[in-house]
């Protein structure tokens, strides 16, 4: 007989198209010039298993708090948008986590992709 799983982490991604330039690089380099990505944005959160519905939150609950900041970012120059003057990965891992933590405290991790092989993971403040 197995026992119970008492806590889980679950995950949603999202995707959205953007253009951003990197300010303070150094000169000369290609992050500076503007330029696009197909970013995806990984929302982990972390909860006991609720008995009766069997599982941590629905997965529609994460759609519906990212539809704002999806809406914000998608097809966007996220230089232009505040808080993503300086829109690296790191930057926007921390942006996304500050505004969805307060209404989703069940949140683990802020995952942003910006090419296949490269992203950031965000846990917030320790």
């Amino acid at each position: 007989m197995s026992r119970p799983v008492t806590e889980m982490e679950l995950f949603r991604e999202f995707s959205f198209e953007a253009a951003h330039r990197l300010p303070h690089v150094p000169e000369g380099h290609k992050c500076a010039r503007l330029h696009g990505h197909s970013f995806r944005i990984a929302l982990y959160v972390r909860g006991a298993v609720d008995p009766h519905t069997g599982w941590v939150m629905d997965f529609a609950r994460l759609k519906e708090v990212f539809a704002p900041l999806h809406d914000q970012l998608d097809h966007r120059y996220l230089n232009e948008i505040p808080g993503l003057e300086n829109p690296t990965s790191e930057v926007l891992a921390r942006w996304v986590w500050d505004r969805l933590q307060p209404e989703l405290p069940e949140l683990s991790q802020v995952v942003v992709r910006e090419t296949c092989t490269s992203g950031c993971i965000y846990r917030g403040e320790e």
